[in-house]
């Protein structure tokens, strides 16, 4: 390009620079705003308003943003899958799904990461989308959640402004899938209801091991009713079977870099392989009566309901147990919205669930082409649907007949409405009154109290974990300003956590103390799940020579559900002592010890020293991230080496029964923390 079309280009590109420090906020049509904080309600704990313009023209706006990527959630990975229930809800809820024992109900379901483009990888510091589709005989019904049962947020007309501070800073589209950066925490800092949010993402909930082994959560407060008209509140628990597990951070590193398809990988693989991933359902219940007994909002987001005070009640189990055919059609199409209901369930006023209703129809409508997605494949609801929507982008049904109207005579008013006891939803008539008012209930200003609950159930391991990634993401961040204000806005959660924080990030201790919370609750503490040594990868390092007792010990270990992969210096078929063989399923070249849950260094004779150096590179990185390592024979040599011989998690032994035993509870332990400690 000359430089004459470059001045040109410039000159038309200046004139749609703006400057907008220092002005006034006004819409697109230049009304100015008097807030910017609230979406309008019926009251200050009732119902976002329709006729709330601000609302829809700022949420219209920031739903269309990108094309065709999801804006958020846009990196996940998809399965299909079956809901059994255990017993029935009939005494809370009409919903069919719910109430019939005899019912199996399919599901697919799409995990996601929320703040990295398709192209990111899987392991960021990040939330997880954990969405659900049911396709129930009384229509689709999705629960729309993540693997943290809380929220940044609590009213949906801040989402915008979370997701542009959390996205690359728009100068420079930097950096990707991350929150260290200055926009995030100056949104924080000054935004101080997504404290106890940030606990989480920055607690090893926020790296999970795989999505076969994170909880999922509604996040909101919904309402369950039951055939009399009785009404509960409701929030919504996935268990999975095989526990909830972490990997640290310089793993999470590593991993992105060796295998950035991990978690997808993962998924795929064990439903290929047969191990089925399974998660619980559970529900905590609240009658109506008690709505105000407790000291937070049960409508609040960005609270949770302590299991020790509301029991998570276990009703039923999915299963996922067919991968997608196609990861277009079926993974990349999937559309999901909160507002896809089925009779027995409804919502409530929670602010944050209110926008979402608005915004998932309209993100589909441009992300999908069109009001017709509901006809992809993958979207379409299992029991027939009828109604007078017409035409529009992407329209595959063919309707007959002239008639496309309600009410009508020329088709004896066909499709009627249905009475609710022919099945017909019926919204719970919820009592409302109040002004039209921008503003949020007093009942959501305590922001750090369950903060400091979740930093008082953490393990002492947790708690170094939280500070080191408070520490690495702030000292990210270049502006010292921001530093200082998160610092002291995190003193109100924990001034032991603060104060560790801004030693290691170079800033005085904050002043202040903290909120005086001392409960805990035992269920926020990973520490506090299930233990299994199910599914876990081992990686057996071995070569030519190794002892004949190897292969029975193999044996036993995928006895107990573990995966062995045998790794060696080059492929092909390896000679034990007594004429036994282990066929090399990986190379040096290829595999790494983050790929693996544990690592078993059987040995060999006449290494090479190469050989012998990536060992000792393979065990100080394993044991360096807490994992389980197990030796026998020739192998027990390099723990010996490396000086790691009698450390906790370590197993050495050359009787085959007494290692196997003891090398699968290690196992079952997943990491070995008091070698931190």
């Amino acid at each position: 390009m000359s430089n004459e079309n470059t001045n040109k280009k410039q000159q038309q590109l200046e004139q749609f620079k703006t400057d907008d420090s220092g002005k006034k906020m006004t819409t697109n049509q230049g009304l100015k705003i008097s807030e910017d904080e609230f979406s309008l309600k019926a009251g200050v704990r009732g119902p976002t308003l329709l006729e709330d313009f601000h609302f829809r023209e700022k949420m219209t706006h920031f739903d269309h943003e990108r094309i065709p990527e999801r804006i958020v959630h846009a990196r996940g990975a998809g399965a299909h899958g079956e809901f059994e229930l255990y017993e029935s809800l009939e005494d809370v809820t009409k919903a069919g799904f719910l109430t019939d024992t005899s019912r199996k109900t399919p599901v697919f379901v799409r995990f996601s990461t929320v703040a990295g483009s398709k192209g990111s990888a899987d392991l960021a510091r990040d939330a997880r989308g954990f969405a659900t589709k049911f396709y129930t005989d009384e229509g689709n019904y999705d629960l729309v959640g993540n693997n943290i049962p809380v929220f940044f947020i609590q009213d949906a007309i801040k989402f915008p402004d979370l997701v542009h501070a959390v996205k690359p800073e728009p100068h420079n589209e930097i950096p990707q899938a991350a929150s260290a950066h200055d926009t995030f925490w100056d949104f924080v800092a000054n935004n101080q209801e997504s404290a106890h949010m940030v606990m989480w993402t920055m607690s090893d909930r926020a790296i999970p091991r795989s999505y076969r082994m994170m909880e999922g959560f509604g996040v909101h407060t919904f309402r369950f009713i039951n055939a009399e008209g009785k009404a509960h509140f409701v929030k919504f628990h996935w268990k999975p079977v095989l526990g909830t597990h972490s990997v640290v951070w310089d793993e999470a590193q590593k991993l992105n870099g060796k295998n950035p398809d991990f978690h997808k990988a993962d998924l795929f693989e064990s439903i290929e392989n047969g191990d089925y991933p399974e998660y619980e359902l559970g529900v905590q219940l609240v009658s109506e009566e008690d709505e105000f007994k407790f000291d937070f909002d049960v409508l609040d987001p960005t609270k949770l309901w302590p299991e020790e005070d509301v029991p998570v009640r276990i009703v039923g189990k999915m299963t996922l147990n067919r991968n997608p055919d196609n990861f277009f059609a079926e993974t990349e199409q999937v559309a999901f919205h909160p507002g896809h209901l089925v009779p027995g369930i409804d919502f409530t006023n929670d602010p944050l669930l209110q926008g979402r209703l608005f915004s998932y129809t309209d993100t589909q409508l441009i992300r999908l082409g069109g009001p017709n997605f509901h006809e992809l494949p993958i979207n379409r609801p299992v029991c027939p649907f009828f109604n007078n929507q017409r035409d529009g982008y992407g329209r595959q049904t063919i309707n007959k007949g002239k008639v496309a109207y309600h009410k009508n005579s020329l088709e004896n008013n066909t499709p009627e409405p249905a009475a609710p006891e022919e099945g017909g939803f019926e919204h719970y008539q919820e009592k409302m009154e109040g002004r039209k008012v921008r503003a949020r209930s007093d009942s959501f200003k305590d922001h750090f109290s369950q903060a400091t609950l979740f930093y008082n159930s953490m393990s002492a391991p947790e708690k170094e974990h939280l500070t080191n990634a408070f520490s690495f993401e702030l000292g990210k961040c270049e502006s010292e300003s921001v530093r200082r204000q998160v610092v002291d806005m995190f003193a109100n959660v924990s001034t032991e956590l603060a104060s560790a924080v801004a030693k290691n990030i170079g800033l005085e201790a904050p002043q202040g103390s903290d909120s005086g919370v001392t409960k805990s609750s035992p269920a926020l503490s990973q520490e506090n799940t299930v233990k299994s040594a199910k599914t876990r990868k081992v990686l057996l390092i071995a070569g030519d020579g190794f002892e004949g007792d190897v292969p029975s010990i193999i044996e036993k270990l995928e006895g107990e559900g573990v995966e062995v992969e045998i790794v060696s210096e080059s492929m092909g078929v390896l000679k034990g002592t007594d004429g036994s063989e282990l066929k090399v399923d990986q190379t040096f070249l290829i595999a790494d010890s983050v790929l693996y849950d544990a690592l078993y260094a059987v040995g060999g004779k006449d290494l090479s020293k190469k050989f012998v150096q990536t060992t000792s590179y393979f065990l100080n990185e394993a044991f360096m991230h807490f994992k389980p390592i197990g030796a026998t024979h020739e192998g027990t040599k390099w723990l010996e080496a490396n000086d790691i011989a009698d450390s906790p998690g370590v197993v050495h032994g050359n009787d085959a029964d007494s290692f196997t035993h003891s090398f699968v509870e290690a196992i079952k332990a997943h990491r070995h923390w008091s070698r931190e400690v």
